[in-house]
């Protein structure tokens, strides 16, 4: 039994969900999200909560989409009442990041800057003391998250120094240098 599941999923105020045939649409004041529904779970909207139930609790595909699909509608719900936000670092010397427009361009010691074009539901903004910080918004959590890991895997982030391109708020695991005896 899936306990995440089994947990109903309050509308926040000002927030409206819809369900046609297999499709969820929430809207609110920031945004309107939609979702398609997989087949082996039912999702109800009552008295303004919405409830996901497997529709075979023998299949094992069917009680993973359970959990899993009450998350995504929970961060439905979230992001169209207020911003996920995620921020991105540029630790190195030559590195360099710059906003044009909706585009990202890097300068990552490549031999041609790498640019990289936004979906028009993600805002992005460098921050105005550290220049090496670049913040991206959205309502949608997934594609904010997918997008921003597509930027951080150009550079990773390496051990030794701790340098390259990584999230504000990771810890880089550091390692010792080789000892050369």
């Amino acid at each position: 039994m899936s306990r995440i599941g089994k947990l109903p999923v309050v509308l926040a105020p000002k927030v409206e969900a819809k369900i046609l045939d297999n499709v969820i649409e929430v809207s609110g004041p920031l945004w309107t999200l939609k979702a398609e529904i997989h087949e082996l779970v039912l999702v109800s909207l009552e008295d303004g909560k919405v409830t996901v139930t497997p529709k075979d609790l023998e299949n094992p595909l069917s009680k993973a989409l359970w959990g899993t699909t009450r998350a995504n509608i929970n961060n439905m719900i979230i992001g169209v009442s207020e911003w996920y936000t995620k921020s991105l670092e540029i630790n190195w010397v030559w590195y360099k990041m710059e906003v044009s427009g909706s585009k990202l361009i890097l300068s990552i010691w490549y031999s041609h800057k790498v640019e990289v074009e936004t979906p028009k539901a993600i805002t992005m903004k460098v921050d105005e003391k550290l220049k090496n910080r670049v913040h991206f918004s959205s309502s949608d959590k997934q594609l904010l998250w997918e997008f921003v890991s597509k930027i951080r895997a150009k550079k990773k982030p390496e051990p030794y120094k701790g340098k390259w391109i990584k999230y504000v708020d990771e810890v880089i695991r550091r390692k010792a240098w080789k000892s050369g005896k």
